[in-house]
């Protein structure tokens, strides 16, 4: 059974993060999901068919709590769609670094990508969808 969700980011001037620096991308990653705006956001595609701002709704939730747990002088690592950590940076520093679709070229194969986004281990960022901030 298809899951039935329906993302809106906040509006106005209360904060659910730690910082508006933080809070701008908490909204933009769910505003990209948003009815009028994503293709498909049941399935997290905001455009391109197959372009995803998260790998699975698991990790959309992990990244949302990953930014409002966050302190204003952290980085939140996200890798192909999901969170895999958080660093002390510094308040000048960029609040999340997104990487997509990094393959070795030796197995930077279609079917490789496939199989592995199969098994949930990659996504498929199109050019911009997974980088949800630059949108």
């Amino acid at each position: 059974m298809p899951m039935t969700r329906t993302v809106r980011a906040p509006r106005g001037t209360q904060l659910t993060c730690k910082s508006w620096q933080i809070e701008a991308a908490y909204r933009m990653i769910q505003h990209n999901l948003e009815p009028e705006v994503a293709g498909e956001p049941e399935k997290l595609i905001v455009y391109g068919g197959r372009g995803k701002a998260a790998r699975n709704w698991a990790s959309f939730d992990a990244i949302l709590e990953s930014l409002r747990q966050m302190e204003p002088d952290e980085t939140l690592l996200v890798q192909s769609g999901k969170p895999v950590g958080i660093m002390r940076t510094h308040l000048d520093a960029p609040r999340v670094l997104i990487a997509n679709s990094n393959i070795v070229p030796h197995w930077a194969t279609q079917e490789n990508f496939d199989k592995w986004e199969r098994e949930g281990l990659i996504m498929y960022g199109q050019m911009t969808a997974g980088s949800w901030i630059y949108i």
